[in-house]
């Protein structure tokens, strides 16, 4: 994924790879939402790596730090309109980034764009954080970005994600038989949707 990342560094930030080096862009109760930064590209290695982060994700080939570096942080090339906007989460309490949140192959002239989410610390699986990044993205996409529809395809045994999903209004749209490619077997993907006018409607 392509994207300017814009990120500051101060004496008061830390270096150290998953600890905060940068600002809040949108802030949460028990996560923030930060820029991406390249001194953490170790830490997306690892989660898209990682079998069980990567299970539901569709990454069957492995990827070095360098793939990483290019997927994450390769600059655009002049004119090239930026179709992706991800963000590290950061949790607040424990002072460390957990997992990435974003939008990607937006189109601006629709209005839309496809909603992501992955948490890489599994020890923080569980714990609402993925419901409230879900919940800034949806604030942000609608509030700032205004965009019209957000989109999610999550795998039927992925239960924790479309649970999420549901949990933060996204609407079922329907199902797409034998969709993905999971340990040996094809299974169902679930569609969701998320419309502007239903978000402005639970705001009231």
């Amino acid at each position: 994924m392509r994207g300017l990342i814009i990120y500051y560094k101060t004496k008061q930030f830390l270096t150290k790879m998953g600890e905060k080096e940068g600002y809040t862009f949108i802030e949460g109760e028990n996560i923030d939402l930060i820029p991406n930064n390249p001194d953490n590209v170790g830490l997306y290695a690892k989660w898209i790596n990682d079998p069980k982060v990567r299970k539901y994700s569709r990454n069957a080939v492995p990827l070095t730090i360098e793939e990483m570096k290019k997927r994450w942080f390769e600059p655009r090339k002049p004119g090239e309109v930026r179709d992706t906007i991800a963000f590290e989460i950061w949790h607040k309490n424990d002072k460390k980034t957990i997992g990435i949140v974003g939008l990607s192959n937006i189109r601006w002239f629709d209005r839309w764009a496809n909603s992501f989410i992955q948490i890489g610390e599994v020890n923080y699986w569980s714990q609402n954080i993925a419901t409230e990044a879900t919940m800034l993205l949806l604030k942000y996409a609608f509030d700032e970005l205004d965009l019209h529809q957000l989109s999610a395809g999550i795998a039927v045994p992925n239960v924790g994600s479309w649970r999420v999903a549901e949990k933060a209004g996204f609407i079922f749209q329907g199902l797409s038989k034998s969709r993905d490619y999971v340990d040996g077997e094809y299974v169902d993907l679930k569609f969701y949707s998320y419309f502007k006018e239903d978000w402005m409607n639970l705001r009231k």
